[in-house]
């Protein structure tokens, strides 16, 4: 991640009310004991998560079809989508199963058969043996080292890119995890729809359950939905689609997805490992991971779950940044699931009291320190000058700090100036300057602190994916090094340092 996309200009933003999500498609509400949650458990399970998982972003627990818990982290909040990562798998196999159903296509289908202008001169064997189904269950026969690379944002024809892959195992017999089999399924549906996979799922499965405005990443050409990645939903969507599933597709008397694919994706339809205390083991269905316990869910990179509890009636929806997925399910497992109990509880006012005020005032940690130092007064309106980056930086200067605690920052980047607001025991909503390349990811919050004498950290949260960026700026005479680190990234988290140089006066 450039750090031309953290560094960003903020302006006051109004927040939006709870409007925007109609409350006649949410699901109902009711309190733990009435469903059988021990709220006691619920609490110990946002206590350990709180105080463990580094960062978890929001939690709702759905029991007999009923929220009886929920929570948000400030900056994140509910009426904000999240980016879903590998979560939106589950969306793009449901996809599939719909088309299935209206007779477009079989899960027997050779992939070839879609897209015969597209195929090699002098296909292999194997490629003309992958179906359909090899790319709902990752058993495509692909090496990883062939895939790991896959240009999803190239400007040329993926699914040319995508056939012209060696197919190094014979199809259904080797399972790799493969998000370019994810990104075919989905221009697979376009194909035989004439639509994305967003625009199809539209009035078959989004508007049903009340889902407003999804927004799904497409590719360059042909605007096919990314399939494997680049849906953004709120955690109730999440929980929604969750209960569609734990109803085996039916949703207001109504049978949204037929009852025989619910069972087939979520079933184990292909081996990934032999560990029975591995959640990541248990077996692959159609892009639904098996659970222990016998569980199944629908997950993304760095801890984005609908976990679905078939024997207790019950669905767990979680969104975070965390580089311990595992941990995350464990506290659900340890914490949750023993609190779930068959009949309804005493009512318990007081604990139930407590788990709604400990839910309601959660917080990311905002930056630790002092709210000015004996340096701020010297380099206040100093320009420091960055040699050319990679980066795009080119110079930053502190502005006198404001009364209410907030910290100016001017930064030139890209040609561009721009103001960051940083805010001193809170979080400072604002509007990013440069957007990135997830849809809504402009949206950010900030909070900063003097750390020590000579250095001031900023922690900026891109409050719509899972990305929180700190930087430290130590300034010493007429220099400032400038560190940065996400918390979360596929790659190398810290990122290169910055020397900037102060004009002079």
């Amino acid at each position: 991640m450039k750090l031309i996309r953290i560094l960003i200009s903020l302006f006051p933003v109004a927040a939006l009310t709870g409007a925007a999500l109609a409350a006649t498609t949410s699901l109902p509400r009711s309190t733990p004991a009435a469903e059988g949650v021990s709220a006691a458990a619920v609490a110990k399970f946002v206590e350990e998560a709180d105080a463990k998982v580094d960062t978890i972003h929001s939690f709702m627990l759905v029991r007999h079809g009923k929220v009886v818990a929920e929570g948000w982290w400030t900056p994140y909040a509910a009426n904000e989508p999240h980016v879903l990562y590998s979560l939106s798998k589950s969306f793009t196999s449901t996809a599939v199963g719909l088309a299935v159903a209206e007779g477009k296509l079989s899960v027997t289908d050779p992939v070839l058969k879609f897209f015969p202008e597209d195929a090699p001169a002098a296909p292999s064997e194997n490629l003309k043996a992958m179906r359909l189904r090899d790319l709902l269950t990752m058993s495509t026969g692909h090496h990883n080292e062939d895939i790991s690379d896959f240009p999803f944002y190239a400007q040329e024809n993926l699914v040319k890119r995508f056939l012209s892959l060696p197919v190094a195992h014979k199809p259904g017999t080797f399972f790799v995890y493969n998000t370019p089999a994810t990104f075919m399924q989905s221009a697979i549906v376009q194909k035989v729809t004439g639509q994305s996979v967003l625009e199809y799922l539209k009035p078959r499965l989004f508007e049903p359950l009340g889902i407003e405005n999804p927004v799904w990443e497409a590719t360059a050409v042909g605007g096919i939905s990314m399939g494997g990645f680049g849906l953004n939903l709120h955690t109730e969507d999440i929980a929604k689609f969750g209960q569609l599933y734990l109803q085996k597709g039916k949703w207001n008397g109504k049978q949204l997805i037929p009852e025989a694919w619910i069972a087939e994706a979520t079933a184990r339809q292909m081996s990934n490992g032999s560990n029975p205390d591995g959640d990541w083991d248990q077996g692959y269905g159609y892009q639904f991971w098996r659970c222990r316990h016998g569980f199944y869910r629908g997950d993304g990179a760095f801890g984005q779950f609908c976990i679905v509890m078939p024997q207790y009636d019950a669905v767990v929806a979680i969104t975070s940044g965390t580089r311990d997925m595992g941990l995350v399910m464990n506290l659900v497992w340890d914490h949750i699931v023993p609190g779930l109990k068959d009949s309804a509880l005493p009512a318990d006012a007081a604990a139930e009291q407590s788990l709604k005020e400990r839910l309601a005032h959660l917080s990311i940690a905002t930056t630790k320190g002092a709210a000015s130092s004996p340096l701020a007064a010297s380099i206040a309106g100093r320009r420091f000058v960055f040699p050319a980056n990679g980066a795009g930086i080119e110079a930053i200067q502190f502005e006198p700090a404001g009364a209410d605690g907030t910290q100016p920052v001017t930064v030139w980047a890209g040609g561009e100036e721009r103001q960051l607001v940083v805010a001193h025991g809170r979080w400072n909503k604002g509007v990013m300057g440069d957007g990135g390349n997830q849809p809504g990811s402009e949206l950010v919050a900030a909070s900063g602190a003097w750390t020590a004498d000579d250095t001031y950290t900023t922690q900026i949260v891109r409050y719509r994916t899972p990305l929180i960026t700190t930087y430290r700026c130590r300034f010493a005479g007429d220099q400032v090094f400038m560190d940065a680190e996400n918390n979360v990234a596929f790659g190398e988290r810290k990122l290169p340092q910055l020397v900037g140089t102060a004009e002079k006066r």
